[in-house]
């Protein structure tokens, strides 16, 4: 498969330095991800976020000249489908009586615990 500008590829990171990280891709050529384009957050450190020899799902967002080659980690994310975690059987549509119960259950329960933490306080 050829890497081209927009591909999301899974790298495996070869080395962290103060301004991004070097990933392998699959091709063998490595690129860069910018300490800009790890996280949707500020990033002080990007040992915080990336260690060496971990693998990556990454964005190409440039090849400029002669293999240089522009990652993100944070596009990747928003590029890939949102993981499914449970399946269609275990999303059932709640009715409201449903949501009442459910509701009042664990309402009661949170009093109970509540009630029972006071009668401790008041050494009952």
């Amino acid at each position: 498969m050829p890497i081209t500008v927009g591909s999301v590829v899974e790298g495996r990171v070869t080395g962290i330095s103060k301004f991004g990280a070097f990933v392998e891709l699959p091709d063998g050529r490595v690129g860069l991800v910018h300490i800009s384009e790890v996280a949707d957050v500020f990033v002080r450190d990007i040992k915080d976020y990336l260690s060496e020899k971990d693998m990556v799902m990454v964005k190409v967002i440039d090849i400029a000249g002669v293999g240089k080659i522009g990652l993100s980690i944070k596009q990747a994310a928003s590029a890939l489908p949102p993981p499914q975690y449970f399946e269609a059987t275990h999303l059932k549509e709640e009715n409201f009586e449903d949501k009442l119960v459910r509701f009042m259950k664990e309402s009661n329960e949170k009093l109970v615990t509540l009630k029972r933490h006071q009668d401790n306080r008041k050494g009952r």
